[in-house]
């Protein structure tokens, strides 16, 4: 929520105007927040006696009939948008769909919609809340690692646009976020382990005793879905709670004073200088977490090369990454790829590379100073490194499947349509954009079975017009 102060003052030849917006919100650790027994959920739609929620598919089948039946014992009448979301329908389309759900529900402007996912469903349902009447409140429930750790914290909502991740979208915050761990209890041990590598994102550069936590429990907090699967060990789960508090408090407490990012040194894009081009290269993009785990055990690499860390600190870091799983280099990653890179987030950080590395473990620097010559001298001694560790860096279940890219029904018409179109064009990958092939009567199914008609009439897929960007690469930003 939000309300705003300002003042307007005569100048010379006009005015000027100072305004200043409050933004309020809140979190509540919950688990059970489907739990009758807890009302919380329910008291925010007690005024509307409705709710809208947006979710996707995955999450429908597994925990839309307890949702059902918790707004039913509130008397809370409940519609469902389910979406097919994923990295490749984070799209104009898909962001179309859920406003349609919103007309054709005839939302009041401060009735909140419920957005339930991961991450990607709270972006794109987040940036259909900002855009409708430009400001329609919602609420968060987060379900997946990234969702609850990372994504919960930014009041950042987006979509992508053709090749562009995050290309379009605004800074709008939730009414409320709802915390509930138990979540994890149903997700599949990858996509623990590709949350896992937000927590020692924040806690490699900013909170000491996080990482010393994440040392001692990785792979039990990994294999019992950090403490909540049945027979997990209460020490474990204890650890648990508080790494989770105290990570999402402390990136909490490094983002509130820059939610606009009119700040661009950010101490929580250490692993996101370099990992977007790592999540688009490969043929079968890379999850998130071990696109952004290969740019912190390369930048923990380059920090070590200029004595930013002590050679225990930087073994400790990619000994960490080892145990959990997570890639620390992949083959394509080259210097060809490593100057791409580097030259793609300049423009993104304004000409700066503001490059976050551990100094030490625990706190971090920016570096804006590095050439060429000695990233490339980083990488050739990042590379001989890998050759020490299993499978040479490389992760275990790294790749997107069809978790992540929200299809579990992989023939659906739409994507058999666009895969054509692309195939005639040339390149589902890559950089991903179709620019020929048509399709009957000039108009493309989204992906949740929204008619699109293309932009110039004659049934063109052309700047990825299409509902699923044209693309198979990417995860979220």
């Amino acid at each position: 929520m939000s309300d705003f102060t300002a003042s307007v003052l005569e100048t010379k030849n006009g005015f000027h105007v100072d305004g200043y917006e409050k933004i309020s919100y809140d979190f509540t650790f919950l688990d059970g927040v489907f739990n009758p027994e807890n009302p919380q959920l329910a008291e925010c739609y007690k005024r509307w006696g409705r709710v809208l929620a947006v979710t996707d598919l995955n999450v429908y089948n597994m925990y839309g009939e307890q949702m059902e039946k918790y707004f039913q014992h509130y008397g809370v009448e409940l519609k469902m948008h389910k979406t097919k979301i994923g990295e490749k329908a984070k799209t104009i389309p898909t962001f179309l769909s859920i406003v349609d759900s919103m007309t054709e529900f005839g939302i009041y402007r401060k009735e909140p919609v419920l957005v339930v996912g991961g991450g990607l469903v709270t972006d794109v349902a987040g940036f259909a809340c900002a855009a409708y009447r430009r400001n329609t409140n919602f609420i968060r429930v987060p379900t997946t690692v990234i969702g609850l750790i990372d994504a919960s914290v930014s009041i950042k909502v987006a979509v992508n646009y053709g090749n562009y991740k995050n290309r379009l979208g605004a800074y709008h915050a939730p009414m409320h976020t709802f915390l509930d761990f138990t979540f994890l209890r149903s997700l599949p041990t990858a996509q623990i382990r590709n949350g896992f590598a937000e927590l020692i994102k924040i806690s490699t550069c900013s909170h000491l005793d996080t990482f010393n936590l994440l040392d001692k429990y990785c792979e039990q907090l990994i294999d019992t879905g950090f403490g909540r699967t049945d027979g997990a060990p209460e020490e474990v789960r204890a650890a648990a709670d508080r790494i989770n508090k105290e990570g999402i408090h402390e990136m909490l407490k490094l983002e509130t004073p820059n939610l606009h990012e009119i700040g661009l040194d950010r101490v929580i894009a250490y692993g996101h200088t370099w990992s977007p081009m790592h999540e688009l290269v490969p043929e079968t993009p890379l999850r998130h977490g071990h696109a952004i785990s290969i740019d912190m055990a390369y930048s923990a690499t380059l920090a070590n090369s200029r004595k930013l860390i002590s050679d225990a600190e930087h073994r400790r870091i990619l000994n960490l990454f080892s145990r959990a799983g997570l890639s620390m280099d992949h083959p394509q990653f080259d210097e060809e790829i490593l100057d791409k890179g580097t030259a793609a987030i300049l423009k993104t950080r304004d000409g700066k590379l503001r490059a976050a590395v551990p100094n030490p473990i625990g706190s971090c620097i920016f570096l804006n100073d590095v050439d060429a010559k000695e990233l490339n001298a980083a990488l050739r001694r990042h590379k001989e490194l890998m050759k020490e560790y299993p499978r040479n860096g490389a992760g275990l279940e790294a790749f997107v499947d069809a978790s992540d890219t929200g299809y579990t029904e992989n023939n659906t018409s739409e994507v058999k349509a666009v895969e054509a179109a692309a195939a005639k064009a040339g390149s589902l990958n890559g950089n991903g954009v179709i620019h020929g092939g048509s399709v009957p009567n000039g108009y493309m199914n989204g992906t949740n079975g929204v008619k699109q008609k293309l932009a110039n009439g004659n049934g063109t897929v052309d700047g990825l017009t299409n509902g699923i960007n044209g693309f198979t690469n990417g995860s979220r930003a």
